[in-house]
């Protein structure tokens, strides 16, 4: 699995929108995708993360990416997840399907599942975040370990700037937001001359 290469394929049973359901990669062909893997249902910083992607989907779905969460819980354990309360430690009903890979196969696909069976947490994934496009075509992924959890502002600001490279044939800058100036990969442009000029060094200051 490498950035520019074709993301691995999977298909598996999620829960989303009440209902038990088939979900594939495939099914997302020409929208972009964040896939994200975490530890373990009913846990502590994991339902953190995925909250946050519930109550911000609808910003990734404006630019066309939808949002798939994975763990190797069971399609009920998720459907139980989702049916306990917020402040009783659960999710309530998620805006994004969950992904069950109880035989860690996508897990394993991705390269994030905790392998060494002396490790106390073995057979569960690290939170891993990864950016799939619209061609099936890996263009980030980062593994964070079990204690610290995702910056899901960051994960959106990747997809608007990889989406907007795909668009206009640019590229974007360090800590780059929509509306920012972007330089083309051509030193004796102009726009690439003017970014130099005046925002780099305004940024220096």
């Amino acid at each position: 699995m490498k950035v520019r290469k074709q993301a691995p394929q999977f298909t598996a049973s999620a829960y989303f929108n009440k209902q038990f359901k088939r979900i594939s990669l495939s099914d997302y062909k020409n929208r972009y995708v964040v896939l994200f893997f975490y530890p373990l249902d009913f846990t502590f910083v994991c339902p953190t993360e995925i909250i946050q992607f519930s109550d911000r989907v609808e910003e990734f779905k404006a630019i066309g990416c939808d949002i798939l969460g994975v763990s190797v819980d069971s399609q009920f354990s998720h459907m139980k997840y989702c049916k306990q309360t917020r402040n009783n430690g659960g999710l309530g009903e998620m805006q994004f399907p969950l992904i069950s890979d109880l035989s860690q196969e996508i897990s394993k696909k991705y390269g994030v599942i905790i392998d060494d069976s002396e490790d106390p947490d073995f057979g569960v994934a690290f939170r891993g975040t990864f950016i799939i496009d619209g061609k099936g075509v890996l263009r980030h992924f980062s593994i964070n370990d079990l204690p610290v959890g995702r910056n899901v502002d960051e994960v959106l600001r990747l997809v608007q700037a990889f989406k907007f490279t795909d668009e206009h044939g640019e590229v974007c800058p360090a800590q780059w937001k929509p509306g920012q100036p972007t330089m083309v990969t051509n030193h004796a442009d102009p726009k690439t001359q003017k970014y130099w000029n005046e925002e780099h060094i305004k940024q220096a200051k």
